[in-house]
C-alpha cells in the first residue's frame, strides 16, 4: 500500500495554483514528511534602526504561494519535500515584549544615559541577555532534533541574531565547517549597544565557535574600525569581499563567475549560509531593517550559491534573516524567492535533490 507521501508525490498538481490551505509554496507536505524543514523565528529584540523583521517569516509564507514552483535548474524541486513550521506565538510575543524595553534603553543611551533614569535601566541588557540565551538553547534543541533525524533545516528569522543557537547545534555534529556571510554589515561587534546578543553581534558570537574555521563575508559595505581591525588581525579566519572590491572588479571587466571562484576558494568544503537580505541591493529589499545602497543582484547572488554547490561543496545549513513585510509585499515576495533558491540548492548540496543546470 503506498504511503501518505507517495500518494502526494503521485498526485500533487505543480501546476495548479497556490494552495492556501497546503503549506508553505503551496506545498503538500507536513514537517514530518519533509526533508527539509524551514524553521520560523519571528524576535527582533535588539534591532537598533526600523523594526518589522519579527513579521517576516509569515510575510514570506503568504508570499510564497505566489511562487511558481518550475526552476530551469531545478525542475523537480518540490518533489524534494519542503515544509515549514507554524510560527512560535510565544516566541513572538516575547520579542514583542523585550523589543519595547530594548527601544526604550537605546532611547536612554541615545539621549546620553540621563543619570536620573539610570535606575530604570540598570537591569535592561541583563534581562534580555538571559532571555535571548533562552531563544539560543530552544533553537538549538529544535534544529538539533531535525538534524539528528536526517532532516536539512533553514532557519527564517526575525533579525539577523536569531540564527546562533542552530550554528551552535551544526557545531555539536561537525568538526568544522565555513560560513559565508551575504550582508551589508559586518555584525561583528561585541556586545552592541550593551546587548551580547545583537544582530550586530551575530558573526563575532559565531566565531567564539571553534569549529568555525573559516568566515567569509560578502557584500559588506558599512562596517566600524572596530569591526575592520578584528578581521584584520584574525589571521585570515575572517576573509572580506567588500562590496567596494565586488564593484571594482565589475569596472575592470572581471567576470562575476571569476569573482566567485575566488569567493569559494575561501569556503572548506563544509559551508554554512547566512543571508541577510539587505546583502541585495536595496531596491529588492526596501523594508529591511538597515538599509545600505550597493549589494549584490538577485541572480549574481543565485548564482553564487549554485556555484558553491557545484564545487562539491555541502552547505550543510543555512538561514535568511532581515526580510521586513514594510508598506509593501515586495519584500517578502522577492524573500520567499530567495528562500525557495537556498532551501532547494542546500538539498541538492546534501544528495536530496538532483540539478539540472540550464546552459
Amino acid at each position: 500500500m503506498a504511503s501518505s507521501l507517495e500518494k502526494k508525490l503521485a498526485s500533487f498538481d505543480p501546476n495548479a495554483l497556490g494552495d492556501t490551505s497546503g503549506g508553505v509554496y503551496g506545498l503538500p507536505f507536513t514537517v514530518a514528511e519533509a526533508q527539509v524543514i524551514i524553521v520560523p523565528v519571528p524576535w527582533e529584540v535588539t534591532v537598533s534602526y526600523r523594526t518589522g523583521t519579527a513579521a517576516g517569516p509569515e510575510a514570506i509564507r503568504d508570499a510564497s504561494l505566489q511562487v511558481d514552483l518550475y526552476d530551469p535548474d531545478l525542475p523537480d524541486a518540490w518533489r524534494m519535500g519542503l515544509a515549514m513550521e507554524e510560527s512560535d506565538e510565544k516566541i513572538a510575543a516575547e520579542s514583542q515584549e523585550l523589543r519595547l524595553l530594548a527601544a526604550d534603553y537605546i532611547a536612554w543611551l541615545e539621549a546620553g544615559q540621563p543619570a536620573e533614569q539610570a535606575a530604570k535601566f540598570a537591569g535592561a541588557t541583563g534581562k534580555i541577555g538571559l532571555r535571548c540565551q533562552a531563544l539560543l538553547e530552544w533553537l538549538k534543541r529544535k534544529t538539533g532534533a531535525y538534524l539528528d533525524a536526517g532532516k536539512g533545516v533553514v532557519v527564517l528569522g526575525g533579525d539577523h541574531s536569531t540564527p546562533l543557537g542552530y550554528m551552535h547545534a551544526l557545531a555539536e555534529r561537525h568538526e568544522e565547517f565555513g560560513i559565508l556571510q551575504v550582508d551589508a554589515h559586518c555584525d561583528l561587534r561585541p556586545a552592541y549597544e550593551g546587548f551580547e546578543f545583537s544582530h550586530a553581534s551575530i558573526m563575532y558570537n559565531a566565531l567564539k565557535l571553534p569549529q568555525v574555521k573559516k568566515l567569509v563575508q560578502v557584500g559588506i559595505r558599512d562596517l566600524c574600525q572596530q569591526e575592520a581591525e578584528l578581521v584584520a588581525q584574525s589571521g585570515g579566519r575572517v576573509v572580506m569581499f567588500h562590496n567596494r572590491f565586488l564593484s571594482n572588479e565589475r569596472f575592470a571587466k572581471k567576470s562575476w563567475k571569476k569573482v566567485c571562484g575566488k569567493i569559494i576558494a575561501q569556503l572548506p568544503p563544509k559551508v554554512y549560509l547566512s543571508f541577510d537580505i539587505d546583502g541585495l541591493d536595496p531596491k529588492l529589499c526596501p523594508g529591511t531593517g538597515t538599509p545600505v545602497p550597493g549589494g549584490l543582484e538577485f541572480e549574481e547572488a543565485l548564482y553564487l550559491i549554485r556555484t558553491i554547490v557545484e564545487s562539491g561543496r555541502t552547505i550543510i545549513g543555512c538561514d535568511l534573516n532581515e526580510v521586513a513585510p514594510g508598506d509593501t509585499e515586495w519584500n517578502a515576495i522577492v524573500g520567499a524567492r530567495l528562500l525557495f533558491q537556498m532551501a532547494h540548492w542546500m538539498g541538492v548540496s546534501q544528495g536530496r535533490l538532483k540539478a539540472t543546470v540550464a546552459e
